[in-house]
């Protein structure tokens, strides 16, 4: 269970937002604090070079935000950069405790998937809420929402599961607005 919660801590936390998690349980595992990657197929997760990547990944993620870039294309992008980050993430934390890695892959997907969803109409609803300037913070909320959840999988990996479940309300909540602003329309017909 601890295994399955932090890898999935992790996925949902990258799923959030996808580069500085992957960063800061590379950090953890390199100095073998609650994670190690050492001896399993996923070691490079904690590597320099795997790390050093991943930040090159998030200034450029973090120009083409700030760039005023196609914000479709910018947010696909990342979003497949989170389900790979994100099925890597969970796979290592299984390879490494000796549980084979492939359901890793798959709960990986699947858990950021789940929380790149949730998360992002949550942040599409504040967006529209928001003026410019407010709105322009989201990220970075979103950034401290992704570490806590990382720094909580790793060190207190029941939250993990409580995370889950938050994004799947996040998601009940959505439509349940979407369904009650389309049923007024339906009523002036």
């Amino acid at each position: 269970m601890t295994d399955i919660g932090q890898g999935a801590g992790l996925a949902g936390a990258t799923g959030v937002r996808p580069f500085l998690p992957p960063l800061l349980a590379g950090v953890l595992a390199s100095g073998d604090a609650g994670i190690d990657f050492d001896g399993s197929g996923f070691e490079f997760l904690e590597q320099p070079v795997f790390l050093g990547a991943v930040l090159l990944l998030t200034v450029a993620s973090y120009g083409a935000e700030r760039s005023g870039a196609n914000r479709d294309l910018v947010s696909r992008a990342t979003g497949l950069v989170a389900l790979a980050l994100g099925a890597l993430l969970f796979a290592g934390v299984l390879d490494s405790e000796g549980h084979a890695a492939w359901p890793g892959l798959v709960a990986g997907v699947a858990c950021a998937a789940l929380a790149w969803v949730a998360v992002g109409s949550l942040l599409d609803r504040a967006r529209r809420r928001l003026d410019e300037g407010a709105a322009a913070l989201l990220p970075i909320y979103a950034d401290a929402a992704a570490l806590l959840l990382t720094a909580l999988a790793v060190f207190v990996w029941p939250v993990s599961f409580l995370a889950l479940l938050a994004f799947l309300a996040l998601l009940a909540g959505g439509r349940r607005e979407a369904d009650r602003k389309y049923a007024g329309l339906r009523i002036l017909r």
